[in-house]
């Protein structure tokens, strides 16, 4: 558990505990992509201090949140215990709040393979996917490139660039549908605020190769609502 208490005796401040020390949601965010290594998780979260990450790895580790195991050719890493694997939906849904405020980037913001991987599980419509063909897309903003593969509603993602995958996993073969090269506008896409072929005319987004109107299809398939910004 981490050392600082409230002093309640409430379910939210024993997840706050648990969770809402500074980094903590972050390493959880990354490690519900899959398991990652102390260097892996570093590499991630760039900013984050050494001595700040093997506190917060620790601390997890006590509340039952995360365990560190051995994987063949890997070593030991770190994975989300079934405990902390309940976190899931709770991320997703506060990056769907969170998107609401997100703005433009600021200067010095990143984008990694596992940010964009949970953000595009967080934006993924999976009723809508339901109804369309089944779709391979990459997508690469910035240094990052992913793949993503929807069928028959569901979603699958992997990781491209940079590297391989940081653990384990096999890319899957075949070629993709369509490849998007993208800026941070593609987060207007997602939100509605700019349909796709305003944002392949206005250079916000290229298609790299496959047909341009199967970016309606991938805009239709990630959604999120920016709703009613606060004031």
């Amino acid at each position: 558990m981490a050392t600082r208490s409230y002093g309640q005796y409430c379910g939210v401040t024993t997840a706050v505990e648990l969770v809402a020390e500074r980094w903590a949601l972050l390493i959880i965010r990354d490690l519900l992509v899959g398991p990652r290594r102390y260097t892996d998780l570093k590499q991630g979260l760039p900013r984050i201090p050494t001595n700040i990450l093997s506190t917060r790895l620790k601390e997890l580790q006590d509340g039952g949140v995360v365990r560190r195991v051995p994987i063949p050719r890997c070593g030991l890493v770190y994975e989300l215990t079934p405990y902390g694997r309940e976190l899931e939906p709770i991320v997703l849904a506060l990056g769907r709040w969170g998107f609401q405020r997100m703005g433009d980037p600021a200067e010095g913001d990143v984008v990694t393979a596992d940010s964009l991987t949970m953000a595009l599980r967080t934006a993924f419509q999976p009723v809508a996917a339901a109804d369309m063909p089944s779709t391979t897309y990459e997508l690469g903003v910035g240094p990052v490139t992913l793949g993503a593969r929807v069928a028959e509603g569901t979603l699958e993602v992997w990781q491209i660039a940079p590297a391989a995958p940081p653990v384990g996993g096999v890319l899957p073969e075949g070629e993709p549908d369509i490849r998007i090269a993208a800026g941070p506008a593609i987060r207007r896409v997602i939100s509605g605020e700019l349909a796709p072929f305003d944002a392949i005319e206005q250079g916000h987004v290229v298609v790299v190769d496959g047909d341009p109107v199967l970016l309606e299809r991938f805009a239709a398939t990630f959604h999120i609502d920016p709703g009613a910004r606060a004031a």
